[in-house]
């Protein structure tokens, strides 16, 4: 299985089209859906989220590796939060041409000047990484970047498992059935939120998903917020607009919305310019920053996910700043860094520019901006470098090179076909902190997707990755 499915399986059309019809129907048996885009918030129209027809091979090192540095990069995370000098430095030159990472930075400096009135925190994180592949075929493993909000999957993905199983064993590939992983990244992301509301310490607090208007996914989030509801937990999802509605700070700053005491606000929305539709969709975050209520992410850990402090992390010494006497830490952390290059004014900016117009296929140029489709890549490298005078705006990275595969992307009304893809390993952390005292810091689960070698950029819900799973060798 080091190259995936041998060639009698994939060349055989009539099994690849009885598979893919079983898949299809397991994938709805076990949840696995999206609303179509046609009906985005109705649940009348749903179809299977798109995936894989077989699991993908990945080496079983790196996903181990994978999984022991995650509670690291979770303190990591939670560390660099708390250090508003640090947070101010490294994204001074960002601040300056992205509006909305100022946005963002001047409600972080508004709760620090204030006070923070929220005494406990929940970090619920996913780390993406890819497996390059050098000349020799000698490979490693290489973060893409560290999603601090809204980090998306672990429910559906808690799923996929049965669906890939069932799979191989129609194929009558029942040995590598049983080589697919358990995995429930709902169960542990959940586990998180669970704590972060019993440490608020009211029974009567509710827990409130902050969502997005328009929700295709929202069975994805379903499986997190049941296992929230197993507990007795009372979850509701708003929007932002629904919050300035109805929203309020009491004179403890306790936050409270249609009437209820918020212990726990989720974000699954918020990462991006688009989110914010109004004045009050700000205010109403404000509003919430503000609050005593544990913010999965609170507005400091959304700003340790932009590129340009995953840039600065990569410099020599940064990370021993964080991880002071943690030689081996460090070590863990950076060995899965790639090339990352500043382009802030200056000589080094210059020389990152240069060596990017040079050979712009060896590189990516990344935006602060979450959800997939944003980066660019090739000749366009150069029209941005050339003709932009904010250049700050991005970072520029070194291109990975994971070895391709042959599989099957299953969508809604596309054609079931062979294709070359790629895997993008996620790793969830949720760590929970009370003051000073780390109560919780675990690895939650893991997310597989795969994209067609066709395509450079892009995630599930922007129509270009697909859910899978890996299957170690």
């Amino acid at each position: 299985m080091e190259q995936g499915m041998p060639e009698e399986v994939l060349k055989n059309t009539a099994l690849i089209k009885d598979l893919a019809e079983a898949a299809k129907d397991m994938a709805l048996l076990k949840g696995v859906l999206m609303r179509v885009k046609e009906s985005p918030n109705g649940s009348e129209l749903v179809t299977y989220a798109p995936f894989t027809l077989f699991p993908s091979p990945l080496p079983k090192a790196l996903y181990h590796q994978a999984v022991a540095v995650q509670p690291l990069f979770n303190t990591l995370v939670d560390k660099i939060s708390q250090d508003s000098d640090f947070l101010r430095e490294a994204l001074a030159s960002t601040v300056a041409v992205d509006d909305f990472t100022a946005r963002l930075f001047k409600i972080h400096q508004q709760v620090l000047e204030e006070g923070r009135a929220q005494s406990v925190f929940l970090g619920i994180n996913r780390s993406d990484y890819m497996v390059d592949t050098k000349a020799d075929s000698t490979t490693s493993l290489k973060q893409i970047e560290i999603n601090t909000i809204a980090a998306s999957f672990g429910g559906l993905s808690s799923a996929t498992p049965e669906i890939h199983r069932h799979v191989l064993r129609v194929a009558g590939r029942i040995q590598d059935s049983q080589r697919i992983m358990d995995n429930n990244p709902a169960k542990g992301l959940a586990k998180g939120i669970i704590k972060a509301w019993e440490l608020y310490g009211s029974e009567k607090a509710i827990v409130l998903f902050v969502v997005e208007e328009k929700q295709r996914n929202i069975f994805d989030q379903r499986f997190v917020e049941n296992e929230v509801w197993a507990r007795n937990i009372t979850v509701i999802r708003r929007r932002f607009s629904q919050v300035s509605e109805s929203g309020f700070l009491d004179k403890d700053r306790r936050l409270f919305v249609e009437g209820k005491e918020v212990a726990v606000l989720y974000f699954r929305n918020g990462y991006d310019p688009e989110n914010y539709s109004s004045e009050q969709d700000w205010e109403a975050r404000l509003m919430m920053e503000r609050s005593r209520a544990v913010k999965c992410p609170d507005i400091s850990t959304q700003l340790v996910g932009t590129k340009k402090v995953q840039q600065v992390l990569a410099k020599p010494g940064v990370l021993e700043r964080f991880l002071p006497d943690q030689p081996e830490a460090v070590e863990q952390i950076r060995a899965t860094f790639a090339g990352l290059y500043t382009l802030d004014p200056g000589p080094e900016g210059d020389k990152t520019v240069q060596m990017a117009l040079d050979s712009p296929d060896r590189f990516v140029l990344k935006p602060q901006r979450e959800g997939g489709g944003n980066n660019i890549y090739g000749s366009e490298i150069c029209a941005t470098l050339q003709n932009s005078e904010d250049r700050m705006a991005y970072i520029l990275m070194d291109k990975l090179h994971p070895a391709p595969a042959n599989n099957c992307l299953l969508r809604r009304d596309a054609p079931v076909k062979i294709s070359s893809c790629v895997p993008e390993l996620g790793v969830f952390g949720v760590y929970v902190r009370r003051v000073n005292d780390m109560v919780m810091n675990e690895f939650a689960g893991h997310l597989l997707r795969s994209k067609s070698t066709e395509h450079s950029d892009g995630g599930v819900v922007a129509g270009v990755a697909v859910l899978d799973n890996p299957l170690l060798f």
